[in-house]
């Protein structure tokens, strides 16, 4: 079974991101130089190469505006750098490789990325509690940089995000019960702005869904992603390009997002053909959760599932499709639990990640620690 590596870290900005920086920096290095090397590959499929050199002038440019858009957790990014030993430029521009390649060239290749989320309703859940969660799939390379980070910052909440070695927050949730995920689209509406990382990242400070949502809808976003927000009571999912946001609540059925763009205005300058992929895994998620009953097992063997082949929401290395499933998450704000493996579903070993905090304010004395 895959291991899921854990970092813990406290204190400022600067020291959040150093603590990390510190602990995996060889993984850190290794994490952008394999990133840079698979955007060459990317850009000389594309007839493209010369363009490399532009990559990391987008990548300054989009790490400005995000030090202006979020200062804070700029500072972490910068502080992650310093303890890894990498320049900051290169670590932003590696880590938000999604957004800054579409800022360069489009369309991408059609099975590149294959994240499949997933918001379950009060209604349709067994214990009537919200459930959220996605698998996040990309480079077969980056399996081996996933890790799990605890955050106790001296000012906001305690996190729990799932993100790779040196990257800020990917998906994960806060010791309010704020969960926040994503998945990429592409619309022929990238700029230079800040990554989707830098996005996730500010969300996931955030003490309540709306103010989260806020944070998505007023950030000066660089490409198209799906921005999904889970607390207590409900959810909501944000499709977004730099020109637009389209909201969908959480009312009586799940909202289930793969990779393509489902918001009419989107779909209208969709950057790629849609996949057959996104579209069974679309169909399968939506008719597996329609049933009702929902749990957290249910969601552990929705996103185990290979019905499908090569083209399931479980994606394998082996299936040479140019991507894999890197990690697979749920969350249960409720209950402040979030379940999360690195790798497949049912290869890599699930671990619940709580709070110290939050079982502070209930009257516990234990320090927060995951269990298996």
């Amino acid at each position: 079974m895959l291991d899921l590596p854990v970092i813990d870290c406290s204190g400022a900005p600067r020291e959040l991101g150093r603590a990390q920086g510190e602990a995996l920096r060889g993984l850190v290095q290794k994490f952008v130089d394999q990133r840079f090397r698979a955007l060459s590959v990317y850009l000389a499929e594309r007839h493209q190469a010369e363009r490399l050199s532009e990559f990391e002038r987008v990548g300054r440019a989009c790490l400005e505006i995000a030090q202006r858009f979020d200062p804070e957790g700029t500072e972490e990014h910068f502080g992650i750098a310093e303890g890894a030993a990498v320049d900051p430029v290169l670590l932003y521009a590696a880590a938000n490789m999604t957004d800054l390649r579409d800022v360069l060239v489009l369309p991408a290749s059609p099975d590149e990325e294959g994240c499949t989320s997933v918001l379950v309703p009060r209604g349709k859940s067994r214990d009537r509690l919200v459930i959220a969660g996605q698998t996040w799939d990309l480079n077969p390379d980056d399996l081996a940089f996933v890790v799990a980070v605890h955050r106790l910052p001296s000012s906001g909440p305690e996190t729990w995000s799932i993100t790779c070695a040196g990257a800020l927050s990917l998906v994960g949730m806060n010791a309010e019960g704020i969960a926040v995920g994503t998945t990429n689209i592409k619309t022929r509406a990238s700029r230079r702005g800040v990554g989707y990382l830098t996005v996730l990242h500010r969300a996931i400070r955030a003490r309540t869904r709306a103010e989260a949502s806020d944070v998505v809808r007023r950030a000066p976003r660089a490409a198209a992603h799906t921005y999904w927000i889970a607390d207590t009571a409900s959810g909501v999912q944000l499709e977004c390009d730099p020109n637009g946001v389209f909201e969908r609540g959480l009312e009586g059925d799940p909202i289930v997002q793969t990779n393509h763009c489902q918001a009419f205005p989107l779909r209208e300058r969709e950057g790629e053909a849609v996949t057959a992929s996104s579209l069974r895994r679309l169909a399968r998620a939506g008719a597996w959760l329609a049933r009702g009953d929902v749990d957290v097992d249910t969601v552990r063997a929705l996103f185990a599932d290979r019905s499908d082949g090569i083209e399931s929401i479980n994606r394998y290395p082996e299936d040479a499709q140019g991507t894999t499933t890197n990690a697979c998450i749920v969350c249960i704000p409720e209950r402040r639990e979030l379940f999360a493996c690195r790798g497949p579903s049912d290869r890599g070993e699930w671990r619940c990640f709580t709070f110290s905090t939050a079982r502070e304010e209930a009257g516990g004395a234990e320090s927060a620690a995951p269990g298996a």
